[in-house]
């Protein structure tokens, strides 16, 4: 799971995009990550993790960062080589 990207559903702070560089318990570093803070396209996570999403102009993913700790995670799922392509092909969400 280590350096693959992932989709990383937490508790309390949202999804997150990127890749786990370490893992302890609920507690995630990951690197190169944005937040997922509103898809389309994708019925579920499952489904963004897999297929990607099919309408990435509605989608609203931030800048990546370098580095996050995350806490709470209750869920990891690897990507696809078509989700990959797919989430980076969306556009960073700007207000």
């Amino acid at each position: 799971m280590y350096n693959r990207k992932v989709i990383v559903r937490t508790r309390h702070a949202g999804v997150f995009y990127g890749e786990i560089r370490d893992r302890d318990g609920d507690k995630v570093v990951m690197a190169n990550t944005r937040c997922i803070w509103y898809w389309d396209g994708a019925a579920s996570l499952m489904q963004l993790a897999v297929d990607g999403t099919s309408n990435p102009e509605e989608c609203k993913f931030t800048r990546y960062v370098p580095e996050i700790i995350l806490f709470g995670v209750i869920e990891i799922i690897p990507c696809t080589d078509k989700a990959i392509e797919s989430i980076e092909g969306v556009k960073e969400w700007k207000r």
